[in-house]
């Protein structure tokens, strides 16, 4: 019976020490896991982070020039009147507010480059310099250097192209991170 009580003695302490074993490589795996697992959790909310913030720097940047168009039509409607004091000093006026709604823009346009992509970043900037042309008509007209009213209207059409461009190269760069976080 000594013989029977000694193997006995062996047998558990063999299945005690493969417990003890399986336990610590459960829980190693385990932890494992949790950190791999918190690590995915990590790059899903960064990745999120990234996505709204682009958003919000392609929605602000197209609301800003939404703003610029309403202006541009209120300048433009100033240019088709008669020459006159009043119609300089109107001019005049929005042409201030014209300049400070174009740093408005390029901030805008600033963000939108540094949340990125490229492609969204270029066709936001060429966005910004598409108010250029609008912006050398009045500065034209108010010098008294020609009729800066055609060039003013002629500005419309790439102005407006240009925004078209830029909600394409945003909506591609927002619809490419979803496909990509759908994939994933």
């Amino acid at each position: 019976m000594g013989d029977s009580s000694l193997w006995t003695l062996a047998i558990a302490a063999v299945t005690g020490g493969t417990a003890v074993l399986a336990s610590w490589v459960t829980s190693r795996g385990s932890a494992q896991a949790a950190r791999i697992q918190a690590e995915i959790a990590a790059r899903s909310q960064r990745a999120e982070r990234l996505r709204e913030s682009r958003r919000t720097a392609y929605l602000d940047l197209i609301e800003q020039t939404h703003r610029m168009g309403e202006l541009y039509w209120e300048i433009s409607a100033t240019l088709r009147l008669p020459g006159s004091d009043d119609r300089t000093a109107t001019l005049t006026e929005l042409h201030d507010r014209e300049v400070a709604e174009y740093a408005k823009i390029r901030r805008c346009a600033r963000v939108v480059e540094l949340e990125g992509p490229p492609s969204a970043a270029a066709a936001a900037l060429s966005l910004q310099k598409a108010t250029g042309p609008f912006y050398a008509a009045v500065q034209q007209e108010l010098a008294g250097e020609g009729d800066g009213r055609d060039a003013f209207d002629a500005a419309y059409r790439p102005f407006w192209a240009a925004l078209e461009n830029f909600v394409d190269a945003a909506r591609d760069a927002h619809q490419r991170k979803e496909t990509r976080a759908v994939g994933a």
